[in-house]
């Protein structure tokens, strides 16, 4: 690629990876947590609605404190900081990696427990959605950053640093694997509301902004295909 990527791919890029966490948000995380629930003798909506709910307020609260910059922006958000534009552009996509760590986590979590309708497939096909999803991201966030003037070495070793929060989240949960089973309803759409904030707030306004916004709805599409055709069919 060039120093700026092609604005039709950048928005079926983000659509794709829009979509991608919708299915996955649906699939993998709120239907397993109502099921879940249902078997834990709960009423079955109240988990699922609960946690989605605090996991919005959870990214929106992230996204009202940590210095960062979006993509086709000047202007930075949360705490005022010092911090180069690079930077904040990377703690942009730092931000919106927690959840998807947390979504592998959980599903990871659940399928180890053994009685959570989770099964090791379907956690699997949950991974692989997050890390086809990536693979668009990390070229959003790289090619922005060589057009600023980051060489292309340190534009790539950004891109994947602003993804190290996304292991380190799963592995973290997994390891708590006993301790939250009780509440594991509630983290598995805990996790959804977080992905569905960053999908509403940041990537489909960007898939939609400008001309050509029906390429950014056909990624969309896309991506919400792949991901349900993985959870699906190896769930």
């Amino acid at each position: 690629m060039k120093n700026e990527m092609n604005k039709k791919v950048e928005k079926i890029l983000l659509g794709f990876a829009s979509g991608v966490m919708i299915a996955a948000s649906v699939w993998s995380l709120i239907i397993p947590a109502i099921e879940m629930a249902e078997e834990q003798g709960k009423v079955a909506w109240i988990p699922a609605a609960i946690g989605f709910l605090f996991g919005i307020v959870f990214l929106l609260t992230l996204d009202s404190i940590i210095p960062h910059m979006h993509l086709e922006t000047d202007k930075p958000e949360g705490f005022k900081s010092k911090l180069k534009k690079t930077t904040m552009m990377v703690l942009a996509v730092t931000i919106h990696n927690i959840p998807e760590g947390m979504a592998v986590g959980v599903t990871f979590a659940g399928a180890l427990i053994g009685n959570a309708g989770i099964t090791i497939s379907g956690a699997i096909a949950l991974a692989i959605g997050i890390a086809v999803q990536n693979f668009p991201e990390g070229a959003i966030i790289s090619m922005p950053l060589k057009s600023e003037g980051v060489s292309k070495p340190k534009a790539f070793l950004y891109g994947a640093l602003s993804g190290i929060v996304e292991p380190i989240g799963a592995v973290l949960t997994i390891l708590l694997t006993n301790t939250i089973v009780p509440i594991l309803p509630y983290l598995l759409s805990f996790a959804a509301g977080a992905m569905i904030y960053v999908v509403v707030e940041e990537l489909i306004p960007e898939s939609q902004a400008g001309e050509h916004s029906n390429i950014g709805t056909i990624g969309v599409a896309i991506g919400f295909v792949i991901m349900m055709i993985l959870d699906v069919g190896l769930g």
